[in-house]
Formats: structure tokens, C-alpha cells, sequence
């Protein structure tokens, strides 16, 4: 069997969806190589900033690396802009649909409004609310979203900060999408976990 029977999906048997679903599974697994594809594309997005779309993608992923944020916190760092090619408008909630999967629901939520609270730095200079992101202050990863933006989105701009390479992250973005989808044990809704831990960030650093 080289292509399902039907033309139309109504007329599909059981046989037909095996197929596909066996399809389907294989091309799902090469997710993280065409995601690490997308993060060099970076490179030819935005520009007039002094580190490229990539460069500034990666130190958001450095600066959480070295804070000792876990796995989900520093994948969501590295991938929070991936959007920015694809969908410059509402690039913050691509990047969430991608991630939203296989990593805790706290770090979704923070990609997802990182967007809106990013105005308090600039809002005011482009005729946008620098407080937008009070709409969502009842949220519980509020004060999750202010810190990634305060310490590892607005920060990474700086040409002259040690920035790990692609490559240094490429395990950890499999590690991720290599995840069961969905699985409420990866989603954790409603748990939240520290963007920093100072033992972890001491042991990553040698000291």
C-alpha cells in the first residue's frame, strides 16, 4: 500500500487510517530536526538589532542554562521567538501551539503572553499599552511570565554575552519532542517550578 484508497477522508476504512497513522508517527519524529532547521532560519527574520533573531533566541536559552532552569524552562527559551518567521504578528502564540505538547503548561503559558508582556519595556515608544500584561495578573505564572521576559527575553540583546551554540541545545530539544504528546505527567497543569536554582546553575558552571 503506497497511498490511502479514498479521495474523500468519509470514505476511509480502517486500513486506510493504520496507514496514515503509521505515517504520520514517522514524520512526528523528526519534529526537533526541522525545529533546530527553523531556529537557523532565524537568522534571515528580523533585523536592525545588534545579535540576529538566532543570537538573541540563544542567549534567552544561556541566560536560563545558566540561571539552572530545567529542561522545559530552557527549550521554551530557546523556542519562544521560532515564530517570528512564520507568523511575525502573533509569533508568541505559534511558538505556545508548538511546545504546548511535551512541555509543563506553566512554561506554554509564559511563551504564549510573553508577546504582551514585552510592552512594559517599549510599549509606550510604538503607540502600544506598556501595561497590557495586567489583563493577566490573575493568572498564576504572572509573576512566571515578568521574570522570563525581566531576565531572559529583554536581557538577550547584548552582542559582547558568551552564548552556547545551536548545538549545545539540540539534545535538549529532542529530549523534549521526543516526549509522549500530551501526557498529563510532561503537562503538569497547574504546577509551577522555579525559573532558577542556584545548585543546579553551580553545578553547570563548575563551582
Amino acid at each position: 500500500m503506497e497511498t490511502v484508497k479514498f479521495t474523500q477522508m468519509k470514505d476511509g476504512d480502517r486500513e486506510d487510517y493504520a496507514f496514515l497513522t503509521e505515517h504520520e508517527i514517522e514524520y512526528a519524529d523528526g519534529t526537533a530536526d526541522r525545529l533546530l532547521a527553523a531556529m537557523v532560519e532565524l537568522d534571515k527574520s528580523l533585523s536592525g538589532y545588534k545579535v540576529t533573531r538566532l543570537g538573541h533566541s540563544l542567549q534567552a536559552a544561556t541566560r536560563a542554562w545558566n540561571a539552572g532552569a530545567d529542561t522545559d524552562w530552557v527549550v521554551s527559551a530557546l523556542l519562544h521567538d521560532v515564530g517570528d518567521i512564520y507568523a511575525p504578528y502573533n509569533h508568541d502564540e505559534y511558538a505556545a501551539a508548538i511546545i504546548r505538547p511535551f512541555v509543563r503548561e506553566q512554561c506554554t503559558w509564559v511563551v504564549e503572553k510573553h508577546g504582551d508582556f514585552q510592552l512594559l519595556y517599549y510599549g509606550e515608544h510604538v503607540g502600544a499599552n506598556p501595561n497590557k500584561r495586567e489583563t493577566f495578573r490573575g493568572s498564576p505564572y504572572f509573576d512566571d511570565c515578568a521574570e522570563f521576559c525581566e531576565k531572559w527575553d529583554q536581557s538577550s540583546f547584548d552582542p559582547d554575552y558568551p552564548t552556547l551554540p545551536l548545538a549545545f541545545f539540540a539534545p535538549l530539544v529532542k529530549e523534549v519532542f521526543a516526549r509522549k504528546s500530551y501526557d498529563p505527567a510532561v503537562t503538569r497543569a497547574a504546577v509551577r517550578a522555579p525559573l532558577s536554582d542556584e545548585r543546579t546553575a553551580a553545578a553547570r558552571s563548575g563551582t
